[in-house]
């Protein structure tokens, strides 16, 4: 399909027509005056471009804020399958770039100036020179791609670096410090159940679980799906279990005189999973599923299973406890 020169397919001609820096053909000085008094607001990150408006509205713009230029036509169905991708890649893109929409049928000049055949066609300036482009609708990744690529990566989001170093800091027990991080990402992202349910998981790590009970009041109920509320949840009530259980030692003790008491070492695996010795409490369960696989309706095993959803998938203990219940259970 096409209509004057213009088609869609084949590539994009002229190295982008050269360089044009020292203006283009059929603008005169007047002509570039007028254009920068018509600059669209700063705000704007998708508008209309013209022949009159181009050397404001791209070229100089360029020199601030790399701008991308789609030239498209109303004929051209591919440039209609692009424009919504492109149109929305442009506003996630957090401002490092702008888009300027050219009509080739209304405006064939500066296209024709820089050999472009073949629309859609998208080409970026920056420091008022065309630098890079493409031809064709594209996926969303590739667009997401040809941004970073002219425009640079996108910064990172100070809520992710923040939970990152939580996380971290929580996995080696700093528990102050990953609790100021989670604060930190809670002021920016009130309702974030990450960093909700890391701060509750630092108040039953310190001994709290009444502060992490009212922490986690404060996750949205359309976000208590989220597998991090989950985790913080299930500590929550293991740490209630434990705490009924009382001395730890006359459990011990019980075992000791009678090693087939599994009730006694399911509810020692409780309370140390509660003093925070977790592979203490694997052991525990490893051994009533060892003895007797049925036991409480294969409570031993469903214990682990939930022990392993508290801690999470990348705690050393949860790997601990899944190799040792592949062993007993494969054996």
């Amino acid at each position: 399909m096409s209509n004057g020169n213009y088609t869609m397919g084949g590539q994009i001609g002229g190295g982008f027509g050269g360089s044009m820096g020292g203006g283009y053909a059929g603008q005169t000085d007047g002509q570039a005056a007028a254009g920068a008094g018509g600059a669209p607001a700063g705000g704007d990150l998708v508008f209309d471009v013209t022949t009159q408006t181009f050397m404001a509205d791209v070229m100089e713009a360029s020199r601030h804020q790399t701008v991308l230029v789609d030239f498209w036509a109303p004929w051209c169905g591919p440039c209609k399958q692009l424009t919504p991708i492109i149109e929305a890649a442009v506003k996630a893109a957090g401002g490092r770039v702008r888009l300027a929409k050219m009509n080739i049928d209304e405006n064939p000049e500066i296209p024709g100036q820089m050999g472009i055949q073949s629309i859609p066609a998208v080409v970026a300036f920056k420091d008022g020179q065309p630098v890079d482009g493409f031809m064709g609708a594209q996926q969303e990744s590739q667009v997401k791609a040809f941004i970073e690529k002219v425009a640079g990566p996108a910064p990172a989001n100070q809520a992710d670096v923040h939970l990152e170093q939580a996380e971290e800091l929580l996995a080696a027990g700093d528990f102050g410090q990953a609790a100021q991080h989670f604060g930190a990402v809670m002021q920016m992202e009130p309702d974030n159940a990450k960093a909700i349910a890391g701060l509750a998981q630092c108040y039953l790590a310190a001994g709290e679980p009444e502060r992490a009970a009212q922490a986690l009041d404060l996750v949205p109920e359309e976000k208590r799906s989220d597998e991090a509320y989950v985790a913080a949840r299930t500590a929550l009530e293991l740490a209630e279990q434990a705490a009924s259980l009382g001395d730890l030692a006359d459990l011990q003790d019980r075992i000791e005189k009678d090693p087939l008491n599994l009730q006694a070492r399911f509810d020692l695996a409780l309370g140390l999973n509660g003093k925070g010795d977790k592979n203490g409490a694997v052991d525990q369960l490893i051994e009533i599923v060892r003895r007797d696989r049925e036991w409480n309706e294969d409570g031993a095993r469903k214990q682990l299973l939930q022990f392993f959803e508290a801690w999470g998938f990348k705690d050393p203990a949860s790997a601990y406890g899944r190799r040792r219940l592949s062993a007993v259970l494969f054996s």
